[in-house]
Parts: structure tokens; C-alpha cells; sequence
């Protein structure tokens, strides 16, 4: 018999015109001891489903049993844990969880509850900050307390509501290792509401889709027979993780093409040229002159030994230590790296927003001294005027940039370029009325309408959940290969650096930091995510990738030996596979 089940689940909101279904008919079993994942695209009901099943919510029809009782309200037996940290700010660490074990455990002595707070609170790693309150902790130590909470209420059934999703990768990595370890220690029947199929697949037994909204549902579901305990590194050479990976994932992008539809004109852009192309005078750095006179024609942007220092109270700080490199016209580099390795430093000073300490930029010829038209920037946050609508703020870089074309050939390129990204339909919408997805569409219509010699991105896809991000890079690679403008893309997430790049460039720990290696992505193009799942090389190329960043966990300095062992690891996977291939088509 399931310990929890869902039958047959209906759940509105609003009335009338208002009248919002979020979810319709949702079946679920959920067995003891069991850990279920439940992935889902922003706004299909994740959140509201596990409000229902912790009894927060009431359904407007079917039922909800808990070990075949029907559920009317919250119990302590079933622990929930949620996106947001919800603390009490007043009170330490062992405040926050001796409140929830207090209130539950009223029964038992106090010397036991005590036992309950410590224990889960060092299980959590955290022993060494009981005294500290909210406002001294990480992001991640927060959630960890509210981790430690939950698991000393001892709840038979954990609920947890994208409990990592605010957290940025690298500590988002190391509390979903620590979660599984907890997970096997408690042995506690769990359902976990997540937008990261990685996540998903390294935790659960069982993942279920949840599908689009209005209306959302559970759809098919998918075992992950992989034995525990499972190593994140490990799992990449794991034919099991490779194939339920490119299942889920696949069956996701179905779910969310079948959601989207264009429906929008296309129009031939008109012949007009971009006040950035009129003719301009050269002037090359003296130290670039000197040391690359007979190379200027081949590199269209090239790095030429870039610094920044910043001044301290301790003295002078070096964040990018001897950056150089050289691009060609219509490459698209990736930059990756852990947090405070110098991505977005780097890109900020081609970008013409941070000056240069010492070296050179070059771009088509010039040297970049300032922010320029010729370079557009797409930010993690996407910067609208929010009184304005989607068209208007394309609009208000097009016109600037064309001063010679007509009002009809601005216009065409302000509403082609919206098409494009999807957003034909919601171009008289104002910025303040869009999603976090959809306001990012329209900073990438902007930056491509510019018709820039250069494109930056700057973590563009950062502050949103995974599966709208894959949506992104595919309406990015849409546009960009109709383009083929040079770009640097700095990013956090392997997959999208090697979706997007023709080579990745990965920074060594800061401060100091320079290039720690170069990796050539030798994968067809045009590229779909879905192309690259079926690519025998795709985990190849995604193994060096996360071998650089474990060398580096930590403020580690790999020395030149292992990084070369890691890029050979690379060539003799890919030279195995290329023998496999041949002798299967012999």
C-alpha cells in the first residue's frame, strides 16, 4: 500500500475571466521508503502540487491519502522543506531547529530533544556555527538548517520544494552530494519537487514529469536503476545515467516544443548598415604593435596579456592575471570557471564598462577604450524599461544604431528579431507584465537587432530554472546561426558552454587567474540539445569539463601535469568510441 497517494487531483485559482487551472486529474503513488522526483518547467504547478500534498493547500477535487488516510491539513509526519529558507532571523542556528523539535517532540524529555538538534545539525555539517544567526550564514548554510529542521521533526515523509534551486552551482552541487548521503542515512520516503535532471537523477528512484501548464499533470514515468551510493564524477561514464539522462531530457523538450509556437510573420530584413560599420580610425596598443604586428589581420578579437587590479586596504588585488587570446570572425567562445575566477571581469573590460589595468583588447582592428554599439551585452538580469513594451525597448537601441534607414526598414528589424525569439504575439506587452524568461527573450532580440561585431553574455540564462534555460539556448543558437556574430558567452553550467562553443576557455581560481586550459568542441553545428545527447562524444567533451572544475574545487591549483592528464582522458575516450564506430559500421 503507498504511504502517500494523489487520485484523480484537480486545482484552480481565481474566478471568471481570472479563472487560472494549475493542475488537472494528477495520479500519484508514492511507496515508503521511496524517493521521487518530480521535474517540471516554471509555472506548471510543482510548487502547488507539494502545497497539496503537505496539506497547506486543499484540492478542488480527488483525493490526497497519507498511509491511507485522507489528508485535511499539515502534520508533522510529513516535513517539508522550501525554496526559500523561512528562518527566524532573531534566533541562532540551534534556535531555528530546537523551535520546530520543541513544537513536535513536546512529549519527549528535554535531554532527548536536545539530542534530536545536535544530531541533525552535525549531520548537516553545521556543528561548528550552533551560535550563529541567519543574517551570518551562506545562502547554503541557510538551507542546510532548514535541512537539519525538517529531518529532526522525523517526519515519515520529507517534502522538499526546489530546496537548492537559489543557490549558484558549485554549492548547489555539494548540498545535493551531502543530500544524498543524508538521504541514505535517514532512509526516509521522499518526493522532490526539482527543474535539474542532473539533480533528479543522482537522488530519486523514480523521476515524473510534470507537464505545461494550464492544466498540468504527471506524465510518464522514468526508474533510475543506477545502484547507490552514486558519484557525481562516476555517473558521467555510466551508460545507465547516459541513457535516462537523454530520456528525460528528450521527453522534457518534447513537452515544452508542444507547449510553444511561434505565430509570428517573418519579414526579410532590409539592406541597412549599422552606424557602427562607417569608417573608423585604427589605433593598436603599443605593447600589442610591438609583439603581434604580423598576426593583427588574423585575430578579429584578441586578448592581448589583459590585467585587472583592483586597489584594497591590504594593497593592490590581481582578479585576471595575463588574459590572451585571439578569436576569429563568427567564433563563439565559452568562458567557464568557479565563482571569483574572473568570467565576468574579463567580459565587463571588452565590454568597455571596466577599464583595462595593463594589456590590450582588440576588436576588428581597433582598440577597445570604452563601451561602443559595435559591442552588445546580454546581463544575467535583463536590464528593460519596464514602462516601455517589448518592441519599444528593441526599439530604442535599433533606432540609435540605423540612423540612415527608413521607419519601415527599423521597424522591420525590431519585429523580425522578436519573431525570432519567440515573442511575435507579446511584442505590445510591457516589460513589467513579462515572465524572467520572456523579459530575457527580448534582451536577446535587442542585442542581435544592434547588429553588433561583437556579442556579450554575460551568465545570460542564470537566473532561470533549467528547463526554461534550455528553451533559451535553443532560441540563442536559432538566431545565432543566422547571424554568425563573434561571441563570448561567460557561464556557470557545462552543458551550456559546450552547446554553445565552438572552443571553451577555463579560468583557473582567483585571484590571479588566468586561461587554465583551452578545450576545442569538435561537435557538428547547427546544435540542438537533442542533437548533442545522441552524440557518442557529447560525455566526453562533458567529462573534461568536469574534471577542470573538480582540479580547481576548493582554491585548488592543479599543476600542468594533471590538467594534461584530464584533456588526454578527453582524446582517448573520443579515439575509443571513433574504433567503436568503425568496427559497428564494418
Amino acid at each position: 500500500m503507498p504511504i502517500l497517494e494523489a487520485s484523480d487531483v484537480c486545482k484552480s485559482f481565481g474566478t471568471g475571466k481570472g479563472h487560472n487551472e494549475v493542475l488537472a486529474n494528477v495520479d500519484l503513488k508514492v511507496e515508503e521508503g521511496e524517493f521521487v522526483a518530480i521535474v517540471g518547467f516554471s509555472g506548471s504547478g510543482k510548487s502547488t502540487l507539494i502545497s497539496l500534498l503537505a496539506g497547506l493547500s486543499v484540492p478542488d477535487s480527488g483525493a490526497l491519502l497519507f498511509k491511507n488516510r485522507e489528508v485535511t491539513g499539515p502534520e508533522p509526519e510529513r516535513g517539508v522543506v522550501f525554496q526559500s529558507y523561512a528562518l527566524m532571523p532573531w534566533l541562532t542556528v540551534q534556535g531555528n531547529v530546537a523551535l520546530a523539535v520543541n513544537s513536535v517532540h513536546k512529549a519527549k524529555p528535554k535531554r532527548e530533544r536536545r539530542e534530536l538538534v545536535s544530531r541533525y545539525i552535525e549531520m548537516v555539517g553545521l556543528a561548528h556555527a550552533v551560535d550563529r544567526k541567519p543574517a551570518e550564514l551562506s545562502g547554503g548554510m541557510r538551507q542546510r538548517v532548514s535541512v537539519a529542521r525538517a529531518l529532526a521533526m522525523q517526519p515519515e515523509v520529507l517534502l522538499l520544494d526546489e530546496p537548492l534551486s537559489a543557490l549558484d552551482a558549485l554549492t548547489r552541487s555539494k548540498l545535493q552530494d551531502e543530500f544524498a548521503e543524508i538521504c541514505e542515512r535517514e532512509k526516509k520516503t521522499i518526493v522532490l519537487i526539482t527543474n535539474d535532471v542532473d539533480e533528479a537523477i543522482l537522488l530519486a528512484d523514480r523521476i515524473i514529469p510534470l507537464t505545461p501548464g494550464p492544466g498540468a499533470t504527471l506524465g510518464k514515468s522514468f526508474k533510475v536503476d543506477i545502484p547507490r551510493p552514486r558519484d557525481r564524477g562516476e555517473l558521467n561514464s555510466n551508460p545507465e545515467f547516459v541513457r535516462i539522462r537523454a530520456e528525460v531530457t528528450e521527453y522534457l523538450i518534447d513537452l515544452g516544443t508542444s507547449r510553444s509556437g511561434e505565430g509570428a510573420r517573418l519579414i526579410d530584413l532590409p539592406n541597412v548598415v549599422p552606424i557602427t560599420q562607417k569608417p573608423q580610425p585604427d589605433k593598436l596598443p603599443a605593447a600589442y604593435a610591438q609583439k603581434a604586428r604580423s598576426t593583427v589581420e588574423k585575430g578579429y578579437v584578441e586578448f592581448f596579456e589583459v590585467s585587472k587590479v583592483y586597489p584594497t586596504p591590504k594593497g593592490p588585488l590581481t582578479v585576471v592575471d595575463g588574459f590572451d587570446m585571439k578569436m576569429k570572425k563568427g567564433e563563439f567562445v565559452s568562458i567557464i570557471g568557479h565563482s571569483g575566477c574572473g568570467k565576468s571581469t574579463v567580459l565587463s573590460m571588452v565590454a568597455g564598462l571596466n577599464p583595462i589595468t595593463s594589456g590590450g583588447i582588440i576588436l576588428d582592428n581597433r582598440e577597445v577604450s570604452g563601451a561602443g554599439p559595435d559591442r552588445a551585452v546580454v546581463f544575467q538580469a535583463p536590464s528593460l524599461m519596464p514602462w516601455l513594451t517589448a518592441r519599444e525597448n528593441v526599439a530604442l537601441g535599433v533606432d540609435k544604431v540605423y540612423p540612415k534607414a527608413s521607419p519601415g526598414e527599423r521597424k522591420d528589424i525590431v519585429e523580425y528579431y522578436l519573431a525570432r525569439v519567440g515573442l511575435g504575439d507579446a511584442m505590445h506587452r510591457f516589460a513589467a507584465d513579462l515572465s524572467n524568461g520572456m523579459k530575457q527573450r527580448v534582451g536577446i532580440a535587442r542585442a542581435f537587432a544592434l547588429s553588433p561585431k561583437l556579442l556579450l553574455l554575460d551568465e545570460p540564462f542564470g537566473m532561470l530554472d533549467s528547463l526554461t534555460r534550455w528553451e533559451l539556448q535553443e532560441v540563442l543558437m536559432d538566431v545565432w546561426k543566422r547571424t554568425k556574430v563573434t561571441a563570448i558567452c561567460v557561464t556557470h553550467d557545462v552543458d551550456e558552454a559546450i552547446l554553445l562553443a565552438d572552443r571553451v576557455v577555463m579560468m583557473s581560481n582567483g585571484p590571479n587567474a588566468r586561461i587554465g586550459n583551452i578545450m576545442e568542441v569538435d561537435l557538428p553545428r547547427p546544435r540542438t540539445r537533442k542533437q548533442l545527447l545522441a552524440h557518442p562524444d557529447y560525455y566526453a567533451y562533458r567529462e573534461e569539463l568536469l574534471d577542470f572544475l573538480e582540479a580547481y574545487e576548493g582554491g585548488a591549483n592543479p599543476d600542468e601535469d594533471q590538467l594534461c592528464s584530464i584533456k588526454e582522458r578527453r582524446l582517448a575516450r573520443i579515439a575509443r568510441q571513433k574504433v567503436v564506430r568503425t568496427e559497428a559500421a564494418e
